[in-house]
């Protein structure tokens, strides 16, 4: 039985975890903006769940989510930092407050939860550190500079985490969805091949945490034509890149 912090924990691959670990017997500590669905989750596993509703890009807020999980539980097993935003950017209209807020959540927030966390995860015998990047960090695409800068940014805090934590034996892993079906990517405009459902995607994570291994990433045909498509020439992925930008603005 762990204990174990998820963030993003009210909607998408982030609800649909929570619910897997919980059926494994694990404790959770949820957190997310939306409370309403986490008391949702605590009613049906009254014992195993701590709500700690907040604003992650609030570092006193995150301070406090910290500080209540090491007055109830002392300490912190492994936490997997789910939460995470998504906005496309025009290029003919170019939003730098765009790029501010995806960053903001997506990599900001995660580090005030690693700051906060970290001495929890120290006091573990199995300390583990989860972060859910994206497959976009293999191949840079149309309108995804912001979520895409902000996953990429995310993976290189995790990789070189995983250097600097070693010699603490804190396990580092990172987490690369393909496409999900989750309410943020029903928003999409754009056709998302091999787009798995949302229960597959997390139970294919929580297969494969107790490993805990340097990466999931799936599904496995779909990150391979990824990173093949990005070991092309530069002028050959500029081309690609150019038809799929002209297939999404005929999808928009």
């Amino acid at each position: 039985m762990k204990r174990i912090w998820l963030t993003g924990a009210s909607s998408g691959i982030g609800a649909a975890l929570a619910e897997l670990l919980l059926q494994q017997g694990h404790r959770l500590a949820l957190s997310a903006r939306n409370e309403e669905a986490l008391e949702r989750l605590a009613k049906c596993f009254p014992k195993q769940v701590l709500v700690l509703a907040g604003d992650l890009t609030d570092p006193q807020q995150v301070a406090t989510i910290a500080e209540q999980i090491a007055q109830r539980w002392g300490v912190l097993d492994q936490v997997i930092l789910n939460a995470g935003t998504c906005e496309y950017l025009d290029s003919r209209a170019f939003e730098a407050a765009l790029i501010e807020r995806v960053m903001r959540t997506n990599l900001l927030a995660a580090s005030y939860c690693i700051e906060a966390a970290l001495p929890l995860l120290r006091l573990s015998k199995t300390p583990h550190l989860v972060g859910v990047a994206s497959s976009v960090t293999f191949l840079a695409l149309p309108r995804a500079e912001a979520y895409g800068a902000s996953k990429a940014a995310l993976r290189y805090l995790f990789e070189s985490l995983r250097i600097d934590l070693a010699s603490e034996g804190i396990a580092v892993t990172l987490v690369s969805p393909g496409f999900v079906d989750t309410p943020l990517t029903q928003g999409n405009d754009f056709p998302m091949p091999m787009r798995w459902p949302v229960d597959k995607a997390a139970h294919h994570i929580a297969a494969r945490l107790d490993k805990r291994p340097y990466e999931i990433a799936f599904p496995t045909p779909f990150i391979l034509g990824l990173k093949l498509l990005a070991a092309l020439p530069q002028g050959l992925r500029l081309a690609i890149g150019k038809r799929l930008s002209r297939t999404q603005d005929s999808h928009s």
